[in-house]
């Protein structure tokens, strides 16, 4: 007697999804729905942009005048409410000189913004340039002359590192009670301060930072009762500095190691 085996059959259940009729033709819509959604669109956007009724300027007027702006921005002004251009508009303003930023907005329905900070200056660069609290030289060929402003120089292209090494300092020289005549970079980079007393702080090229912190934790101590009588400070030596007086011709060597002066 054969024994008879069972097999079993492993078969796949096919899952059947249903079936959606979709007319196409209902979701399109006709040719003359879609004509009278474009004119809607197109007589909306004509209707916001409306022509522009008035021009709002938000600045302080010390040094850029209502009418820069206005001259400025005039061209602008001839387009719609909606389509005027808002960033030419802006750059037309930064372009102005003494503007410093511009904000420049729309208010409903029919109105624009405009708002206006000037530069702030801190000191003179050269001739005629002026450097803002940042220390960037925001012109070349200032109408104003500020002599109340330290005077600061140097080589074409070094205006920001003097600027950094001023704003880093001018806080530590008005708690010393000194205060900044001129700032200078001479053409092989080498750094000097001259104070409103006529005294020059020789800096030299190297460890410009140090030798600041030198002079203001020990140099200026030291000589204060005496400070009406320097000549200069030079500072370009390893642990020490060298005074100058007007009363003597020659310099006289203060806390120095005996090293000449370095760059």
């Amino acid at each position: 007697m054969r024994a008879r085996k069972n097999r079993r059959k492993s078969v796949k259940r096919r899952t059947s999804l249903p079936r959606f009729k979709v007319n196409w033709r209902s979701l399109l819509l006709p040719p003359t729905l879609l004509a009278l959604a474009f004119a809607a669109l197109i007589s909306s956007r004509e209707l916001l942009d409306r022509p522009i009724s008035e021009l709002i300027i938000d600045a302080t007027f010390q040094r850029v005048s209502a009418i820069q702006i206005e001259a400025a921005v005039a061209p602008e002004l001839e387009r719609g409410f909606v389509s005027i251009d808002l960033r030419d508009l802006k750059e037309r303003v930064e372009e102005i000189d003494w503007v410093d930023t511009v904000n420049v907005g729309r208010v409903w329905p029919d109105r624009i913004v405009v708002r206006v900070a000037e530069h702030r200056a801190a000191a003179r660069w050269g001739q005629n340039g002026l450097l803002n609290t940042r220390g960037q030289l925001f012109t070349k060929s200032s109408r104003y002359t500020f002599p109340e402003l330290p005077s600061l120089s140097g080589p074409e292209g070094s205006e920001g590192e003097v600027a950094r090494l001023y704003l880093a300092v001018r806080g530590r020289l008005a708690e010393a009670h000194l205060a900044l005549k001129a700032f200078s970079m001479d053409p092989r980079g080498a750094l000097s301060l001259v104070l409103e007393g006529g005294q020059q702080i020789r800096l030299g090229r190297d460890q410009v930072e140090a030798r600041l912190a030198r002079f203001f934790d020990v140099a200026a101590p030291a000589l204060s009762a005496e400070f009406h009588r320097i000549d200069y400070i030079d500072l370009r030596y390893t642990n020490g500095f060298a005074v100058g007086w007007h009363t003597q011709p020659e310099a006289e060597v203060v806390a120095s190691s005996g090293a000449a002066p370095s760059g």
